[in-house]
């Protein structure tokens, strides 16, 4: 068995879902694409992306001794049609990635497992390091994972597996070992355009490029003040995310529901009052998203997300509940109260 075999069973017994190996390079279309998303202004207000451009734009600028890629990914597949939730309009819509503990910890223990398995029994050959990445450091990690044809960056820019459907979390471990490379995945999405046609705030340009600044995801996720106005009734019950364009992809007929405990959806995280929540205070919401992704947003942007929902509820028994939120501690909420209210008053 070739070293490359000896990974991938290794990593299949971790606990990974699809492995595939990628050497250490880019290509130009991938660095050309990056570089124009930033140029462009397109990533918002995610100003690390634009920081750290250049050692995102290549994997040795990262790490430059690296000379193979392993990609690593977990099926996180629901264990339900995401699109359905969309109809629970009193009810908040999390997107699937969040509805369980933060996937970057177990990700992160199984990557260094397998780099540690690599190093005690392949650490002695010639160039024998490692180094372990998840998607919070600048790595394009949906090129590599192209590259190493565990999928292929569908028209919406996010991996797509013919196994998996769209439901994988990635992560890589870097070596200076120099290992025989998988050959590329190609690109299956044909004229397939479901995932562009569906996105409710139009954040596709044009097939395989994203506007973040239009992108749900990003505006109750990233952007950290006001969302325009143009959007919020767009965002419907999303308060955490956007599933549509991942869910709507054919691919996921060949998708199966996560069998790791850690990425079944919590009680509490699938489909969660939205009245309930907008009572939160920090206390409280800190204690009901421990360990959750979720946390990272603080209350106020999470109140402010819950807030639009409920003005795109129609339910006119939140008026007395919004009408306090005018009154809150945080402008967000404060302004967002105002508009959900006026909505509902005069709703269609």
């Amino acid at each position: 068995m070739s070293l490359s075999e000896e990974i991938k069973t290794k990593a299949r017994e971790i606990g990974f879902d699809a492995v595939g190996i990628a050497p250490a390079e880019m290509g130009a279309r991938e660095r050309a694409r990056l570089a124009g998303f930033v140029e462009g202004g397109e990533h918002g207000e995610m100003a690390w992306m634009a920081d750290t451009l250049e050692r995102r734009s290549h994997p040795k600028a990262l790490w430059s001794e690296a000379r193979s890629v392993i990609v690593l990914a977990a099926n996180y597949g629901p264990d339900h049609d995401p699109m359905a939730n969309l109809a629970q309009r009193d009810r908040g819509n999390i997107s699937v990635y969040a509805r369980h503990r933060d996937y970057h910890d177990l990700i992160k223990k199984r990557l260094k497992r397998l780099a540690r398995w690599l190093q005690e029994t392949h650490g002695r050959e010639p160039s024998g390091d490692v180094k372990v990445f998840v998607d919070t450091a600048p790595v394009m990690e949906k090129p590599l994972a192209a590259q190493a044809g565990v999928g292929w960056q569908g028209k919406h820019s996010n991996l797509v597996s013919r196994a998996h459907g769209s439901w994988l979390f990635l992560g890589e471990v870097f070596t200076t070992l120099d290992l025989a490379p998988d050959a590329p995945e190609a690109d299956h999405c044909g004229s397939c355009r479901a995932c562009l046609d569906i996105c409710p705030t139009a954040a596709f340009p044009r097939p395989y490029q994203l506007d973040a600044r239009r992108c749900i995801s990003y505006l109750t996720i990233e952007h950290k003040g006001h969302i325009p106005e143009e959007f919020l009734e767009a965002i419907g019950n999303r308060i955490y995310g956007c599933d549509d364009c991942l869910a709507v992809c054919p691919w996921n007929k060949f998708a199966s529901a996560t069998e790791e405990l850690a990425f079944v959806a919590r009680a509490d995280l699938t489909l969660p009052l939205l009245t309930e929540l907008a009572e939160l205070n920090d206390a409280g919401f800190r204690a009901r998203f421990s360990g959750s992704p979720i946390k990272r947003i603080g209350r106020d942007r999470f109140v402010r997300n819950v807030t639009i929902a409920l003005g795109n509820s129609g339910d006119p028994s939140a008026l007395p509940l919004l009408e306090r939120l005018t009154r809150d501690h945080s402008e967000l909420v404060r302004a967002m109260a105002v508009w959900a209210m006026e909505r509902l008053v005069h709703r269609p």
